[in-house]
């Protein structure tokens, strides 16, 4: 099993001008550093949460048909379910109609069920689900904790850039910052 993004997020959370005011910069020469953290401090909730805050395409590549015909989606929230290819065993590939499955996007994480296991696959990555995931199009769609926790890392990167080497970073994460993500995390039994 394999996940991957396919399609970068065309904005961010948080704007530069968002960032430089909770940061109290008023100047432009650290415009580049700041724009590099809110990108870094985005992947990193996201990651950390299993998020995707703004709409981005995800490529879920399975060896086989999943037990139970129920694939799970491990991106939140799933908006839609692009295509499903499945391939054969010399490698002929064949979309799989899309009323043989059901998305459902309320659970999480979001499940991807088939009525039935189609024909018989390549040993590896015979199955490739391409989904759409995302609070939305741009940073007022994402809600306010996330962005508030996306502001939270870039102010505490921004403060300790130069106590650690760039090979050392991230050195640390802020108080308060996984009390903040613990409501988007999906709880483990």
């Amino acid at each position: 099993m394999a996940l991957y993004r396919t399609v970068e997020p065309a904005a961010e959370p948080v704007t530069l001008a968002e960032a430089k005011a909770n940061l109290r910069i008023d100047h432009d020469g650290d415009d580049t550093l700041i724009t590099g953290l809110i990108r870094a401090a985005r992947d990193e909730v996201e990651k950390s949460a299993g998020l995707a805050l703004i709409s981005q395409s995800w490529r879920l590549a399975l060896d086989d048909w999943p037990r139970e015909g129920c694939a799970l989606l491990m991106r939140h929230p799933v908006r839609e379910v692009l295509s499903v290819t499945a391939y054969g065993p010399d490698g002929e590939a064949s979309l799989i109609d899309p009323g043989t499955y059901q998305l459902d996007a309320l659970s999480r994480p979001a499940r991807l069920h088939f009525d039935a296991p189609a024909a018989p696959l390549r040993a590896m990555n015979g199955i490739e689900i391409d989904f759409a995931a995302g609070f939305g199009e741009a940073g007022p769609d994402v809600p306010d904790l996330l962005k508030r926790a996306v502001l939270t890392l870039v102010a505490h990167w921004y403060e300790f850039r130069a106590a650690f080497g760039p090979d050392s970073q991230p050195v640390s994460f802020p108080v308060g910052y996984e009390r903040m993500l613990r409501g988007y995390r999906t709880g483990r039994l």
